[in-house]
């Protein structure tokens, strides 16, 4: 009888020991398999990071061309050709503006929804400037005329609003 009860207190020992052990274990494993799965997600998200930091690089870098490539300093010499009258120069000028902001309309995954606007507004004031110029143009001027009247206007400005916005592109960046 003696040895019967100390089986039975070896099975009960036993059991409590197996049922501690595998409530450790399931504690254990179950915090572990969490941190892993954590640690697996930041791997992955420095990983894409990592991918994605030169695209925004390059999306900024396309923002700071397209808001120089429409000053009209810029714009008003590169597409400048003789013969053209007022009207044929603003529609040149206007067609250019919106394709390269075409050219560029994708880089608005890369940055933020603050630089995105700011060049979006850029693009709409230029035009509105090139057309405003315009219609206070007789119907007989020419290109050089348009030019002066653009080159006026923004010479009157007391910032230059191509330089602020590309100030304002390089601080999103953190630059």
């Amino acid at each position: 009888m003696e040895v019967e009860v100390f089986l039975i207190d070896i099975a009960k020992y036993a059991l409590a020991g197996g049922i501690v052990v595998s409530l450790a274990n399931w504690l254990f494993w179950s915090k572990y398999s969490q941190y892993a799965f954590q640690l697996k997600v930041l791997e992955k998200r420095h990983a894409s990071a990592k991918e994605i930091l030169p695209l925004r690089l390059q999306a900024y870098e396309r923002l700071v061309l397209f808001t120089e490539r429409i000053r009209p300093s810029n714009l008003l010499i590169r597409l400048h050709e003789t013969g053209l009258n007022a009207a044929e120069f603003e529609q040149r000028l206007v067609s250019e503006i919106r394709a390269e902001y075409q050219h560029n309309v994708t880089q608005q995954l890369y940055v933020s929804d603050a630089a995105w606007s700011i060049v979006t507004q850029l693009k709409d004031n230029t035009v509105a400037l090139i057309r405003n110029a315009t219609l206070g143009l007789p119907a007989s001027a020419e290109a050089k005329d348009l030019s002066s009247v653009i080159f006026d206007h923004l010479a009157a400005l007391e910032d230059d609003p191509y330089m602020t916005a590309v100030k304002a592109i390089k601080s999103e960046l953190g630059g």
